[in-house]
């Protein structure tokens, strides 16, 4: 395996180009090869199978969408309350919508987990320890409502953002913002 850390980033960057664009039935060496520029072949020299190409992406959009910690604590300077947490649903959007590319990636993803039990388990873990570690830092932070409020709310919150990022028109016409307030709003206690 190739040990090159950009052109390995460069080649998973276009392997989440090319799972958001063409899907999952997509995602081959040859369109990654393609897609990032390179001569044919250079992305199997850097990822042993398919499988292990999938896993790698998954990673990636992980680590893309994860916030700067200095970030988190700019956003977390004022007192804790239901305007916070629309303040950081709004962030929330935003960040997804900027990498929106990752985002369509990771929930085609999420549907090639279905049909490949590696693939799921890996995303399962790492969805699961995103989960929880959103929901600690929900308790620690001292924001409204307890860890029902906290699961109701990403539950709602994933709804807005696969509608908004696959089918925006199905909803009502409602600016984003706004339907992220109501959404708050209507879960997060005073």
């Amino acid at each position: 395996m190739a040990r090159n850390p950009e052109r390995r980033t460069a080649l998973t960057d276009a392997a989440i180009e090319v799972l958001a664009d063409e899907g999952a039935r997509g995602l081959t060496f040859r369109a990654v090869d393609a897609r990032a520029g390179v001569p044919v072949g250079t992305s199997s020299n850097y990822f042993a199978s398919r499988d292990d190409l999938f896993m790698q992406a998954g990673a990636r959009i992980n680590s893309r969408m994860t916030p700067d910690p200095a970030m988190v604590e700019e956003a977390l300077r004022p007192a804790p309350s239901r305007e916070l947490v629309t303040s950081l649903m709004r962030w929330l959007v935003q960040r997804m919508t900027d990498d929106r590319t990752g985002y369509l990636a990771m929930l085609e993803l999420r549907l090639e987990a279905t049909r490949r039990p590696a693939l799921r388990v890996q995303l399962t873990r790492a969805v699961r320890a995103e989960f929880d570690g959103n929901a600690e830092f929900h308790r620690n932070a001292g924001l409204p409502g307890d860890d029902d409020t906290f699961l109701v709310l990403y539950l709602a919150m994933t709804g807005v953002l696969l509608e908004h990022f696959t089918l925006p028109g199905a909803l009502p016409d409602i600016e984003l913002d706004a339907l992220v307030e109501t959404v708050v709003n209507q879960i997060v206690p005073r």
